[in-house]
């Protein structure tokens, strides 16, 4: 009977604490679970932002990936650019090269009777007083003194000193120059020279007394003067100017080279 009893107690007390540990372990659970969700709320926070910033970054490497590029082809632009215009400046110079060919071309076709020698004007003097130039040719290209220099529209006037390179002309418009020309509708003779008033035009002096003389008619080299060959066209009569004393009056002639645009030449070696 006392055995029996035991046994009931200690059954009674098994049963206890098997359920204290049920007991004990439910409410650890729980507390397991609510320490989890109160560190999920905490860590999660962290970790989206470490992930936001993870994603920002390689955001920006994919940017200065792209920025890299851009700079890349930006460089890779500009150098096609610079070929492009090199290529541009050399048609240009190829064109000008071409005009002035055609240009020389034209030249000796129209003045074939002569031996000339083509040249560029490298500098020009054109003041009040002075109106000379300067051209690329010399005693090296078979130059002198007092050879006439022409262009494709007429008389330009004579080289005055010569280097092994270059030549000095004076030309027709300085006031130093004088010209012996005749007129094409009467065959009159007459002196032009360069003025003061006008750039582009010379003054005929010893112009007949009759009215043979009127304006347009054309002006071109007598021959006379030991300097310029005869029959250069010089230029055209702009007007006559009638003074009180009739051997005082004059004409304008009009130059039929414009020398402000004036740029090749050529110079006559065998007059």
């Amino acid at each position: 009977m006392y055995k029996n009893r035991k046994a009931e107690i200690a059954g009674i007390a098994i049963t206890i604490i098997i359920l204290i540990l049920i007991v004990i372990f439910s409410n650890a659970d729980r507390e397991t679970s609510f320490l989890e969700n109160v560190a999920s709320k905490l860590v999660m926070p962290i970790q989206n932002g470490l992930t936001y910033l993870k994603n920002g970054i390689s955001g920006n490497s994919t940017f200065f990936t792209d920025i890299n590029n851009l700079k890349q082809e930006n460089k890779e632009l500009s150098q096609k650019n610079s070929e492009l215009e090199q290529s541009l400046r050399e048609l240009e110079s190829i064109k000008s090269e071409n005009e002035t060919l055609k240009e020389y071309l034209g030249l000796t076709e129209k003045y074939g009777e002569y031996s000339t020698v083509p040249a560029y004007i490298i500098n020009k003097d054109i003041s009040n007083y002075s109106k000379t130039i300067v051209i690329n040719v010399g005693s090296n290209d078979g130059i002198k003194e007092n050879m006439t220099v022409i262009a494709d529209q007429g008389l330009v006037g004579h080289v005055i000193s010569v280097t092994s390179d270059t030549a000095k002309v004076r030309t027709i418009v300085d006031t130093s120059s004088s010209v012996s020309c005749l007129l094409s509708t009467t065959d009159e003779s007459i002196v032009c020279k360069g003025t003061l008033e006008e750039e582009s035009a010379l003054r005929a002096m010893y112009i007949p007394d009759d009215d043979g003389i009127i304006q347009g008619d054309s002006v071109e080299t007598s021959g006379l003067g030991g300097i310029y060959p005869k029959g250069i066209h010089v230029g055209t009569i702009e007007k006559v100017m009638n003074t009180q004393n009739a051997t005082d009056r004059y004409a304008i002639v009009k130059t039929a080279v414009d020398f402000d645009k004036l740029d090749t030449v050529l110079v006559i070696t065998n007059q």
